[in-house]
């Protein structure tokens, strides 16, 4: 009997000491839909009940260890999956992660003066720090591989542009096309392309206040940024536009924009400095002429879509036709916590452009306002959007994932 209760009070005292060395992180999805999204718990709150000065390593029920990143604002981040109205357990421990194959990351391509891109394992995104295009441009992908810095360094083959500037001087011209298209990125070598336009527009998913007709008071390009997250799991950039006199006081507007691993989508929240009053404001995406009416709008739901075809004007004539083809259906999102939107169609002609469609909303100074833009392509494999009804079904589930984020608690 002495022996038996010693062996038992041993393993209990085991049992408990494990227990101390570990937190149980319980993740439960409140919606009917299976899930798979990045999550976030307070390290500090981690680390107090793990004693732990800073590694610490996330790992599934089964005791696998798994990706996890530790941000810029003092979350421990992973990618959770949870079945519909059920819940999932994970576990907090002292370790030193491992090095985690890196799924999002971005970087300024001084390759093209200031542009600044980012990416993660499904779309790609760029903003430009000069000229007239002051949305958010897009790159369309195929593979779940990171391709900005292949594609910015094919487009600037320094070798590969003087053979077709040299064919096009002794008046080659067919051939020097020909070998333009065989690295740039305009073309797709089969991981994706870039055959998206934003011009003076809010592209892909910006956003702009509203002038007191309710027409959009456009943006500048952003004047600096700051990198707060690099991977691999989730990037994190901060842009500061311009200041610009609206309305009489002198405004600038800062955006921070994440983007996680397996997401279409990207998280902005806006701050207008120095605007006292509350104003209204808007993001959207640019309708082109194109696809005229290849659009939805949900207000009640929270999201806006659209299907583009793309911009061939870069083409040579020669190659056009056949090249156009291959841009398939771009498809665009804008995603709405904010329950008090009102969406809408705004006529704004300009180039290849009608206008766009708008959620609508009121900013409040001293606030931040966050909402989600993303896309996909019909030419990725690894999706299943090839037609818009695909695309808006896909819209009304996330913007439902949205507006019921999945409920994460610690247990001792």
């Amino acid at each position: 009997m002495k022996k038996t209760f010693l062996l038992t009070l041993v393993c209990l005292l085991a049992a408990a000491a494990y227990a101390a060395n570990r937190v149980t992180i319980s993740v439960s999805n409140p919606i009917s839909s299976a899930r798979l999204e990045i999550v976030e718990v307070d390290v500090s709150a981690l680390q107090k009940q793990l004693q732990a000065d800073k590694d610490i390593v996330v790992t599934d029920a089964g005791g696998k260890e798994i990706p996890s990143q530790v941000t810029s604002d003092g979350k421990l981040i992973f990618q959770a999956g949870v079945a519909g109205k059920g819940k999932s357990l994970y576990y907090a421990q002292k370790g030193t992660p491992q090095n985690y194959e890196v799924k999002a990351k971005g970087r300024l391509f001084i390759e093209r003066q200031d542009e600044f891109g980012w990416e993660n394992d499904r779309v790609a995104y760029r903003v430009y720090g000069h000229g007239g295009a002051v949305g958010y441009d897009l790159f369309n992908k195929s593979t779940s591989d990171l391709m900005l810095d292949y594609w910015y360094a094919s487009e600037q083959n320094q070798e590969m542009r003087s053979v077709s500037k040299q064919l096009h001087d002794r008046g080659y011209h067919d051939l020097a096309d020909q070998v333009y298209n065989a690295y740039c990125y305009h073309i797709d070598h089969g991981k994706g392309m870039d055959c998206y336009t934003v011009g003076p527009t809010l592209g892909g998913g910006a956003n702009a206040l509203l002038n007191a007709d309710g027409t959009l008071f456009m943006p500048k390009c952003y004047k600096s940024f700051e990198i707060l997250d690099q991977g691999p799991l989730r990037f994190t950039v901060r842009f500061t536009y311009p200041e610009q006199d609206f309305n009489g006081e002198k405004v600038t507007e800062v955006r921070t924009i994440s983007l996680d691993a397996g997401n279409h989508f990207n998280r902005v929240s806006i701050t207008y400095q120095g605007l006292t009053k509350p104003s209204k404001m808007a993001a959207g995406t640019v309708i082109h002429k194109s696809n005229p009416s290849a659009y939805v709008l949900s207000q009640e739901n929270g999201y806006l879509g659209y299907e583009d075809l793309g911009d061939a004007s870069v083409y040579n004539a020669k190659y056009k036709d056949e090249l156009a083809k291959q841009m398939g259906k771009i498809y665009i999102g804008l995603l709405f916590p904010d329950k008090g939107i009102l969406t809408t169609y705004q006529a704004r002609e300009n180039g290849i452009a009608t206008g766009h469609i708008l959620a609508t909303t009121t900013y409040k100074p001293a606030t931040s306002y966050t909402y989600y833009f993303g896309s996909g392509w019909d030419k990725n494999p690894n999706t299943g959007f090839r037609s818009l009804t695909d695309w808006e079904a896909y819209l009304s589930q996330s913007a439902q994932c949205v507006r019921n984020p999945l409920i994460v608690k610690l247990k001792n």
